[in-house]
């Protein structure tokens, strides 16, 4: 039995077709000259339909100063070039048909550019295979996307989503050092939802979380986009303004007591009215460190609530 020729442009064609990787050849002036199955099926666009055409008529969604530039290096140094789906995430503009797309809207592909010789010996033609890896880009997708998920929850309080107490206090440190190095102002606002253990005990635990939830949500609607918020624990929670002196400080504690003071809450179909004591602390040359800012703030805190909730108080230092 005699091996099949490889020479043999049946089997060469055969083969070519039967690739599930794109395959089209350009001549230098940018005319297709092949087009295997696979371009058919993902174009939409017959072997007949597009062959002695030029690509840039075809397919306008190809960005046609980048393949000129990539094709006609190839035909002048007669090297192989390479572009991956990370670099540039598609030549065509094909459909993946993946019902799980990752955020991926185009079939992601890797391209090589591979010079063909003529009989002559030179450069006549420049063959481009599609490989489509939208799979791999989708999962690395979902990857960095897990990761991130699980870089946050390491941060972010689970029932509110703002700074967890680690975080929150890491994040103090560092506004204090930056504070204490370059100079400007730094406060910190301390915070707790008054008589919440009675609102647990009337509606339950579930409905404690709806009203955390809720309060959080009007506190980020008072804070300015540099502005931190963090649950500190329980129903106590940490605001810290960088670049705000304590007079800022206190006409953001009054605008957000005053907010919640007016917010209509809803839980389990019934309205409750809530309201919240805080102490607020502003940076000094005499504070020690993040640590004592926030006991500064905590004591306020405490002086707002032993004076009869619902009120502003700010930390004021004991004459030396």
């Amino acid at each position: 039995m005699n091996a099949p020729d490889s020479n043999d442009p049946q089997l060469l064609a055969g083969l070519i077709g039967q690739l599930n990787v794109g395959l089209f050849v350009l001549d230098p002036e940018f005319r297709l000259r092949l087009w295997n199955r696979f371009m058919e099926l993902n174009s939409g666009r017959s072997a007949a339909e597009v062959l002695g055409r030029v690509i840039f008529d075809l397919f306008p969604e190809v960005d046609e100063p980048w393949l000129r530039k990539k094709v006609e290096t190839v035909f002048q140094i007669g090297g192989y070039a390479f572009t991956s789906a990370n670099q540039r995430p598609y030549l065509l503009r094909f459909d993946h048909h993946r019902p799980v797309t990752g955020g991926i809207d185009y079939m992601r592909q890797d391209c090589t550019f591979l010079p063909l010789q003529g009989p002559d010996g030179r450069i006549a033609h420049v063959g481009v295979s599609i490989v489509d890896v939208t799979d791999k880009i989708i999962s690395e997708v979902q990857r960095e996307e897990a990761l991130a998920r699980l870089g946050d929850i390491s941060i972010r309080d689970g029932l509110t989503g703002i700074f967890n107490r680690r975080q929150l206090e890491r994040s103090l440190e560092a506004e204090v050092s930056r504070v204490r190095r370059y100079g400007g102002e730094l406060s910190v606002v301390m915070f707790d939802i008054d008589h919440f253990k009675q609102i647990n005990d009337s509606y339950g635990h579930r409905a404690g979380d709806e009203v955390i939830q809720a309060v959080v949500g009007y506190t980020c609607g008072v804070l300015r986009q540099p502005d931190i918020a963090g649950r500190y624990g329980g129903e106590e929670f940490t605001l810290i303004l960088p670049e705000t002196g304590a007079q800022g400080a206190m006409v953001v504690s009054e605008r957000l007591r005053e907010t919640l003071e007016r917010a209509d809450i809803h839980v389990g179909g019934q309205s409750l009215g809530v309201t919240v004591s805080v102490g607020l602390s502003s940076f000094r040359a005499d504070v020690a460190d993040h640590e004592a800012l926030l006991d500064e703030a905590d004591r306020a805190l405490y002086r707002a609530k032993s004076d009869g909730r619902n009120r502003v108080v700010m930390y004021r230092p004991a004459n030396p």
